[in-house]
């Protein structure tokens, strides 16, 4: 069986080259996941994400790994600048697929107006003079005769116009006949709704019906759910703000798609805590658990502009700080 599964189809070139050297270098070190979290200073969850090519690493990761591998760190550098100019490219592209995907949407929205065809001239009830299919007299469709007088056309043709004209009105009135019936029926005949009636089920005007593959809420929906369960990291996601924090860095992370921000902590210690906060909306929390973790991330909190979340972060040391 082997040791690393496939990276995912939709990255970029060049970033999969570089998840493909990282995976190079812990195979030729002979280093388990486990000891590389232990000799970088980042925790085994971490690069499980980084070589899955599920996150980028930072670049303190990719140094840091380095000196573990005992490999060039300007090489590898180098090839990290490449990979993080080709995922923020990526991103960026999403986001504009994302919002193009949406305009459409609301552009063939069911029940849209849509435009008239063009109708040609002399056709069925046009209006026009002396040409066949014109209004006469009163309002009398016929055909004009051959003086060009319109209404005038043989006894047989107004005759059918009328018998057309009645079998129309007459389903008119049986159609409205059935509305009424329907709206006595369910009005229970007094203009109120009836005890029995159910309610119409409430509905979220946040959450999308049509979530791209793989995304698993939308909006308000997302308030309080792990965003890399929900589908919302990875490329979904990029940081808006960041402050360091004596060595810690701290960022609010934000998915277009999700229409989420949450806050995410990375060279951080065990009893470091985050938070994410955004207007009214309840505040989300997380913190470095394990022995081995440098990093952590709060659950989601909805938000339309990402320059409304902002994270702040506890050090067991008790500095704070917050992103601006």
């Amino acid at each position: 069986m082997p040791r690393w599964k496939a990276l995912p189809e939709e990255l970029d070139p060049q970033v999969r080259e570089f998840a493909g050297q990282l995976r190079q270098l812990v195979d030729h070190s002979g280093l388990s996941v486990f000891a590389v979290a232990d000799r970088t200073g980042y925790s085994k969850t971490s690069w499980e994400r980084y070589l899955a090519g599920r996150l980028l690493p930072p670049r303190g990761a990719v140094v840091a790994l380095a000196e573990a591998t005992g490999t060039d760190p300007v090489r590898l550098t180098a090839l990290w600048e490449q990979a993080e100019r080709a995922w923020r490219r990526a991103e960026t592209r999403h986001d504009m697929t994302t919002q193009a995907a949406r305009i459409s949407e609301v552009r063939t929205a069911p029940g849209e107006p849509r435009p008239r065809a063009a109708r040609t001239p002399g056709a069925e009830g046009d209006v026009g003079t002396g040409t066949p299919g014109t209004f006469g007299p009163a309002g009398e469709f016929g055909p004009a005769t051959a003086g060009g007088v319109p209404g005038a056309g043989p006894p047989e043709a107004r005759g059918a116009q009328r018998r057309r004209r009645l079998v129309m009105f007459l389903a008119g009135l049986a159609g409205a006949l059935v509305v009424i019936g329907v709206a006595f029926f369910l009005t229970g005949g007094d203009g109120k709704k009836s005890a029995g009636a159910p309610a119409p089920a409430p509905t979220s005007a946040s959450a999308s019906p049509d979530l791209p593959a793989g995304i698993r809420c939308g909006g308000a929906d997302c308030t309080g759910k792990d965003p890399e369960k929900m589908g919302c990291g990875g490329t979904e996601a990029r940081s808006t703000t960041t402050v360091t924090v004596g060595t810690t860095l701290v960022e609010v992370r934000y998915s277009r798609t999700c229409g989420a921000a949450w806050a995410r902590i990375t060279r951080a210690a065990p009893g470091d805590r985050v938070e994410v906060s955004a207007g009214g909306a309840p505040r989300q929390t997380g913190s470095v658990a394990g022995a081995a973790d440098t990093d952590a991330y709060t659950p989601m909190v909805s938000v339309k502009d990402p320059a409304a979340a902002k994270a702040c972060v506890t050090l067991a040391s008790g500095r704070k700080g917050c992103t601006k």
